[in-house]
């Protein structure tokens, strides 16, 4: 199959396992039934994603590219930590809060068995947050920032920046915000950070 076909085909998979997922939610959700849905094989959907929660891994992966292209090459590059983290901020944000994602999270939380859970955070945050690490980790370095644990550095970043803005989005009673509000948070959570974490004057690492 031509490469291009394959990801036409891909992204007609993709949105009939969304149709289906909001119409069964997770657990009632076969690859049979998205299969059907997509006018695809059951066998082309084993062979391309494994086992359904292959599939769901593989559309949170899906959503996060752009977030792991922009992290990826901004550590290559060397690129300013604190710059980046202004660059990523609002990219993650759209992420979080995009239509995918927030019905990921709604049929998740509904999941008894967990499994689309653990998807999504394999997919999402556990390949994420070891990149959005190696940049706090740049900033140590170069005394833009200060703290002794990496994840607990990277941790107040997400919650400075995201706080309970994705679950509010999940249960309703959020809009999904603009790019322009977006930028804003984003601001603010860098802000704060180099304001929480800033080095002491003539110290090392917190």
């Amino acid at each position: 199959m031509r490469e291009e076909t394959r990801a036409r085909r891909q992204r007609e998979i993709e949105r009939a396992a969304y149709a289906v997922l909001e119409e069964r939610g997770y657990a009632g959700t076969s690859m049979l039934a998205i299969a059907r849905a997509a006018r695809a094989s059951n066998e082309t959907l084993y062979n391309w994603y494994g086992d359904k929660q292959g599939l769901f891994r593989s559309l949170v992966a899906h959503n996060a590219e752009e977030v792991r292209g922009l992290l990826e090459e901004r550590i290559s590059g060397q690129g300013d930590p604190l710059e980046t983290l202004k660059l990523l901020g609002p990219k993650l944000l759209e992420l979080l809060t995009g239509p995918g994602p927030v019905a990921l999270n709604r049929a998740a939380a509904a999941d008894p068995s967990n499994e689309l859970g653990a998807a999504i955070a394999q997919a999402g945050r556990e390949s994420i947050a070891p990149l959005i690490g190696e940049v706090m980790k740049a900033a140590r370095q170069r005394r833009q920032l200060a703290f002794r644990d990496i994840s607990d550095a990277v941790g107040l970043y997400l919650d400075l920046l995201v706080g309970d803005l994705q679950i509010r989005c999940v249960i309703g009673r959020e809009a999904r915000p603009s790019a322009t509000i977006c930028r804003r948070r984003a601001t603010l959570a860098c802000e704060r950070l180099a304001i929480l974490l800033a080095p002491a004057e003539g110290s090392g690492d917190r």
